[in-house]
């Protein structure tokens, strides 16, 4: 009895899969069709993910890291900008804190190494749809915070205030408006007038676009 009841769960479990390698979009249908997850749409290309996910609003996206038209990272916070409900899960050969960070930033609920176990990738798939975050406890939060804690290297922010700068910090980590009011205890308005006032003195037009900034390699050149 039990073990139909984990089958029926599986089975309302929608995935996408974003790699740029067929064989590997293979093995993942056929590992999480085998369990009974419902694979709806699947892609090689940063670009067509980012149109297709939120149209599809699948319950979790895994991403592969590195794609020959971007990151499923960039893809993790784009279509997360439109539908904050979405989970994604980063997929990746390559173990980078770097990398792991910008995951972090975009709004993952994980970010995980390719030569996981089938099961153990089943399990964490699971949990990501459930709204789970598969990050080690604390990671997070130290991210976050040293995000908040930077020395402003950019000289647009030395125009920002201290309220608009930890605003920006949490639309680098992928939070809504609303989400920002509750870690920092504003209004859902009052946040919306620090988003306005922040992109105005960053002369950008779009949250995207501050998320972007705000994430960019610590030490890098503003573009």
């Amino acid at each position: 009895m039990d073990n139909a009841q984990s089958d029926m769960q599986a089975q309302m479990i929608t995935v996408f899969l974003l790699d740029d390698h067929e064989l590997v979009r293979r093995g993942l249908r056929e590992l999480l069709e085998g369990e009974g997850f419902s694979v709806i749409g699947e892609s090689g290309s940063a670009e067509e993910a980012t149109r297709r996910i939120p149209a599809l609003s699948p319950d979790v996206a895994i991403l592969d890291a590195r794609l020959p038209d971007g990151t499923g990272i960039e893809v993790c916070r784009d279509v997360r900008s439109i539908d904050p409900s979405l989970s994604c899960v980063i997929l990746t050969s390559y173990d980078d804190d770097q990398a792991l960070r910008g995951a972090v930033l975009a709004g993952a609920s994980g970010y995980i190494l390719k030569e996981i176990l089938g099961s153990d990738l089943i399990d964490k798939v699971r949990r990501a749809a459930s709204g789970e975050s598969l990050f080690d406890a604390g990671v997070k939060e130290r991210i976050i915070t040293g995000l908040r804690d930077a020395p402003a290297e950019d000289p647009r922010l030395a125009g920002l205030t201290s309220q608009e700068k930890k605003v920006l910090a949490l639309i680098g980590a992928g939070l809504t408006n609303r989400e920002i009011g509750t870690e920092l205890f504003l209004a859902e308005k009052t946040v919306k007038n620090y988003v306005s006032s922040l992109l105005s003195k960053l002369g950008f037009q779009r949250r995207t676009q501050a998320a972007v900034f705000i994430s960019r390699p610590v030490g890098s050149s503003p573009r």
